[in-house]
């Protein structure tokens, strides 16, 4: 199985960073191939050009797509499950990764498609991992956690996934009191891609 890593944080002395050191320990012990797409490692550039919004905005398909953009959507292709591993910042994901989707779902690969280009496929299984620090009780009692679920799991997954699912890792204000809870749903979450392939 090809497991697709996108992460989005700038710090590697993060939470965040320790859950994809665990997810990395875990994937790697099912003997299943692991790529990490690092966007604050690789720089990956956030912001639309103004060539690249007239593609999306106009759908010229005729205007390139930069090169960045299509390492992506190759590794997309390559994938059989992807896990969207970021903090939450006011509400939603880091800039970084919103850029992500604006910039990878591009016109005529993630959406309006036509013949002249190739269509994004189904991917099987996608995961959203998400730290905060608030815990989970909160974020569901002002909304927020259903807001990020619609935002991330229908809008920006969408059809485009068969299996979705959003883990919130809460809490981490008060970190060694939630630790062990989320490294066990972190377990949890190996077992469900396990099912969703069985």
């Amino acid at each position: 199985m090809n497991i697709l890593i996108v992460y989005s944080h700038p710090s590697k002395k993060s939470y965040t960073f320790q859950i994809l050191e665990r997810l990395k320990i875990i994937i790697l012990k099912q003997n299943w191939n692991l790529e990490v797409s690092d966007l604050y490692a690789s720089n990956f550039q956030s912001d639309m050009s103004e060539e690249e919004y007239d593609r999306e905005g106009f759908a010229k398909l005729q205007l390139p797509i930069p090169a960045d953009v299509l390492s992506e959507q190759q590794k997309i292709e390559k994938a059989d499950c992807i896990i969207f591993l970021y903090p939450v910042w006011w509400s939603d994901c880091p800039a970084k990764l919103k850029g992500w989707f604006d910039r990878v779902y591009s016109v005529g690969y993630a959406y309006g498609q036509t013949e002249q280009y190739p269509k994004m496929k189904t991917i099987p299984c996608g995961i959203v991992i998400c730290t905060a620090g608030h815990p989970n009780d909160f974020l569901v009692e002002i909304e927020i956690a259903q807001s990020m679920e619609n935002i991330m799991l229908e809008d920006r997954l969408g059809k485009r996934f068969k299996n979705k699912e959003m883990l919130i890792l809460g809490g981490t204000l008060e970190l060694e009191k939630v630790m062990a809870d989320h490294l066990s749903k972190i377990e949890e979450i190996i077992t469900n891609i396990k099912s969703y392939f069985a």
